[in-house]
């Protein structure tokens, strides 16, 4: 299957998602929750996860219609946690739209974010498969993972001393665990063998993890047209990026001090935010950071390809690997 077959296979199974997105919420009181609801699940997006459930599901043998409920679950548990993200971060702006705690109050935000997860378990039970309690609980155990994660991620924010390893625990977490359970959960509804859905997982879980380094790695190098944010934002906030963590580890003097300024420090003016953009990204050159962030890509994206080489031949098995290719390529 050609490329141009492969995107226009990817734009159905995205209008497919937003369907069962559009048909999830049936009534229209309490007025705020529900219109605070439709918000968010028609915002648009690339619908990463609930692609891979489908697609999953395909490559072990099983029918895209017996998983399309629960691929919607799996976008609704990915915009629940975007929903409070939101709300911890005080983020204005979301998918270039007001969040919903800008939009309305953070009160409803919450109340927003918990019934889309409730609304996720709903459409899940509803997924056509004999194996719904492993499904239930491959889904439970992908949310606490995920809170864990983010849990990790504030932890790490407080902290001056963060390696790589503890890095990796927090993205495998926060980003890989939700990547990894939708191709698990997509053959858990294919009726795939054990060693299938250990297969997918590994696929999941690697992919995840090189789909947030190459988010990292797009805040320094992005074109601004093409990124749609500003670029070096990671900077700014002294996020715990691949990039910093990594330079942190292998600078020494005056380098070493200024990333070390960097966490303690948050520059408010936009002239100060430009130049130390440019100091830090200079630093990262410096450093090795930016190619050891694209041979980690490289690296992640070669496992869990290799990972998928393991499931029989199929048009899905091929379309799986353009995907994940496409998505650690991205260029915002």
């Amino acid at each position: 299957m050609s490329d141009a077959r492969f995107a226009r296979r990817y734009g159905s199974l995205r209008k497919l998602v937003d369907r069962k997105l559009a048909s999830v919420i049936t009534h229209d009181k309490p007025h705020d929750l529900t219109e605070g609801s439709r918000y968010v699940l028609s915002a648009p997006g690339k619908r990463v996860r609930s692609t891979l459930v489908l697609l999953s599901c395909e490559a072990v043998g099983g029918r895209i219609a017996n998983a399309a409920h629960a691929a919607a679950a799996i976008e609704m548990l990915h915009n629940f946690t975007l929903v409070h993200d939101d709300v911890m971060d005080n983020a204005a702006s979301r998918r270039g739209r007001a969040t919903v705690h800008t939009k309305w109050n953070v009160n409803n935000a919450i109340l927003v974010g918990d019934v889309i997860l409730g609304l996720a378990y709903r459409s899940l039970l509803h997924s056509r498969t004999k194996s719904i309690q492993r499904a239930a609980q491959l889904f439970t155990d992908g949310f606490i993972e995920v809170c864990e994660g983010q849990a990790f991620d504030l932890e790490y924010e407080r902290s001056t001393n963060i390696s790589l390893r503890d890095y990796y625990r927090m993205i495998s977490k926060k980003t890989g665990t939700l990547i990894a359970t939708a191709a698990e959960l997509g053959g858990v509804i294919g009726n795939g063998t054990p060693r299938q859905m250990q297969l997918l997982r590994t696929f999941g879980t690697r992919i995840g993890r090189a789909f947030q380094i190459q988010d990292d790695l797009l805040d320094v190098v992005a074109d601004k047209k093409d990124f749609g944010k500003t670029i070096g934002g990671d900077i700014v906030e002294g996020k715990k990026t691949f990039l910093l963590v990594y330079a942190l580890e292998n600078t020494r003097g005056k380098d070493h001090a200024t990333l070390r300024g960097l966490i303690n420090k948050r520059s408010r003016n936009s002239r100060e935010q430009h130049s130390l953009v440019k100091t830090i990204t200079a630093i990262y050159n410096r450093c090795g950071a930016i190619d050891a962030a694209q041979r980690q890509i490289k690296h992640e994206t070669a496992a869990g390809l290799r990972a998928l080489q393991a499931l029989p031949a199929s048009s899905s098995r091929e379309m799986l690997q353009w995907f994940s290719e496409m998505l650690v390529q991205r260029t915002f």
